[in-house]
This record gives structure tokens, C-alpha cells and sequence, in this order.
């Protein structure tokens, strides 16, 4: 069974950093694209950052020179660093794996908190 577990959220004051993590069990997705979304209340699901299987990286405009989005293979780990935290990165963030045959696998989320 493919599972994507998040971890790593919590509540934040404005200006500090947070790093999540998303575990992949069950099968490896190094050679497949990996992304990070999020989720605040009332609002749509939206991208945060992508890394494909050949390390190409995009970043929403509202995160970039803040966010890093990298990942271990060895660990079939994604990870998301996350510094100059704002009020407005308040969100439930996702993580997300799709293979070449576009199957899309989802986390569970995990809260992240950002206080004023």
C-alpha cells in the first residue's frame, strides 16, 4: 500500500521557520515528480513547490528565496524548508507524488501555524 506521510508542522511565530517532511512507503518514487501544496481555510488547494524526477524545481511566486523544496532518494523523503514564515502561510500543506502513468497519491497534511 503507497502512503505519503507529512510531519514536521506545528505553530510558528512570524519570521521563524519550520521544515516538513513527507515519508513514501510502499513503492519508490525517485524518478517521479514530487510536490508540496497547501491548503488555508476558505481557499482552494494550491501549489507550493514541485521537483521533478530530474531535480527540475518550481516554486509558487508568494514562497520563492523563502521556501526550498529538496528531496532524499536514499530516503524516498521530500522535504520543504521553510523560512521568513508569514500570517498568510497559514495553511495545511500537502504533500503529493504523481507517477508517469499520472497516478497522484496525497498525504494526509499536516497544520502549519503562523502567528502574528
Amino acid at each position: 500500500q503507497v502512503q505519503l506521510v507529512e510531519s514536521g508542522g506545528g505553530l510558528v511565530q512570524t519570521g521563524g521557520s519550520l521544515r516538513l517532511s513527507c515519508a513514501a512507503s510502499g513503492r519508490n518514487f525517485n524518478n517521479n515528480a514530487m510536490g508540496w501544496y497547501r491548503q488555508a481555510p476558505g481557499k482552494q488547494r494550491e501549489l507550493v513547490a514541485s521537483v521533478t524526477g530530474g531535480g527540475n524545481i518550481i516554486y509558487a511566486d508568494s514562497v520563492k528565496g523563502r521556501f526550498t523544496i529538496s528531496r532524499d532518494n536514499a530516503k524516498n523523503t521530500l522535504y520543504l524548508q521553510m523560512n521568513s514564515l508569514k500570517v498568510e502561510d497559514t495553511a495545511i500543506y500537502y504533500c503529493n507524488a504523481v507517477t508517469v502513468w499520472k497516478t497522484v497519491y496525497w498525504g494526509q497534511g499536516t497544520q502549519v501555524t503562523v502567528s502574528s
